[in-house]
């Protein structure tokens, strides 16, 4: 007996709180101060509707490439790439300075397989002309292989050499020879 006063005590309890926890909450019509919150029987149907804004494209201007700064908002300004790569005397490696602008040209080009660039070699008024030729293409080769490395499609790029019959600068010194080594990338 003792036994049974031990568990039934424990187990009524229980049974009694499982049917207060079941039991309902509406409260009988006219009994309640609070009045009764129905849900509208009709429901409305939400469409959801999505706007696709496209980006603005780069633009090319007098060979250059135009990127707005915010592809979102054309009021935000724009930049323009830098499109000159300079070499060392006698050299055909494109420096560790230029490679990021060369990614951003990477970038730009393998999302826009419509844009093509002309790559123009070229080099100082020292050695033949046969010589710097062959350097400027050299130069040139130099960055379209760097490009292609980054995705570029080579149909996409024109190699061109003008060795020393464009000079950025006319003079006949050092400062000159250095801004006369150099690729352009032009955009079509």
């Amino acid at each position: 007996m003792a036994l049974m006063k031990r568990y039934c005590g424990p187990m009524l309890a229980f049974a009694l709180l499982a049917l207060a926890g079941c039991a309902s909450t509406t409260q009988e019509t006219g009994s309640s101060s609070a009045p009764e919150i129905q849900e509208p029987e009709t429901s409305m149907e939400v469409e959801e509707v999505v706007v696709e804004i496209e980006p603005i494209k780069p633009m090319v201007s007098r060979g250059k490439i135009i990127l707005p700064l915010d592809a979102m908002d054309a009021a935000a300004g724009s930049e323009t790439l830098r499109g000159m790569f300079y070499f060392d005397f006698d050299q055909a490696i494109v420096r560790r300075s230029g490679h990021s602008e060369l990614d951003r040209h990477a970038t730009v080009l393998s999302a826009n397989s419509m844009l093509s660039v002309r790559l123009e070699g070229h080099a100082d008024e020292r050695g033949t002309r046969e010589y710097n030729l062959a350097l400027g293409e050299r130069r040139a080769n130099a960055v379209q292989a760097y490009l292609i490395a980054q995705g570029v499609s080579r149909s996409q790029m024109e190699v061109i050499s003008y060795g020393e019959e464009k000079p950025a600068d006319s003079g006949h010194d050092r400062n000159s020879w250095k801004q006369n080594r150099r690729v352009e990338i032009v955009y079509r």
